[in-house]
């Protein structure tokens, strides 16, 4: 669709050679304040705002990311017959992380993370021992911690040095922090 145009020559009546046609018009949606006619460049909406204070979306994740970090670890203690402290931080930041990420700010969350870092760890490693000693006797993982879970406590105790205990005060330390920094 075309606009007829005038001949070059002839004026148009509809405004002086030389004005603003906007000049007189309210600033549109999509201009900037005070500068009238001048498209504004950003989106058109705000974004979403961040989760803030969910305490069950964070605990939920937290929950479930304790439950999947300690299998890892497990599995990693299992395939290795070692205890790795490092993978026990992990376990802390990752529970941490999905707390903090999903639940907000809600100062509650920093401490449940820490709470569910260390039962994280603690049953990694008895999954770990599981692993081991299902190995070693003719009794399945699932068998050996479920039907015999008070033998494979006492197990692990013996097996258990102090540092093993500081690695797993360290995986609470760092959940409550990872938690805390990744709800900014």
């Amino acid at each position: 669709m075309t606009q007829p145009v005038p001949p070059a020559n002839q004026p148009n009546d509809a405004q002086p050679a030389g004005s603003n046609p906007f000049a007189g018009q309210q600033p549109g949606p999509y201009s900037q304040p005070g500068q009238p006619g001048v498209p504004y460049d950003g989106a058109p909406f705000a974004p979403p705002a961040p989760a803030r204070n969910n305490l069950g979306l964070g605990l939920i994740a937290a929950v479930v990311a304790a439950l999947v970090a300690a299998g890892i670890y497990g599995g990693i203690i299992g395939a290795t017959k070692h205890n790795i402290g490092y993978a026990a931080v992990g376990v802390g930041a990752i529970v941490g992380f999905a707390a903090g990420k999903l639940g907000g700010r809600n100062p509650a969350l920093p401490v449940i993370s820490a709470a569910l870092a260390l039962i994280g760890v603690y049953f990694g490693q008895l999954l770990g021992e599981a692993i081991v000693i299902s190995k070693q006797l003719p009794l399945s993982v699932s068998e050996i911690f479920f039907d015999h879970f008070s033998g494979l406590n006492k197990v692990w105790k013996e097996d258990a040095d102090p540092l093993t205990f500081v690695f797993i005060v360290i995986a609470g330390v760092v959940a409550f922090s990872a938690a805390r920094k990744a709800s900014d």
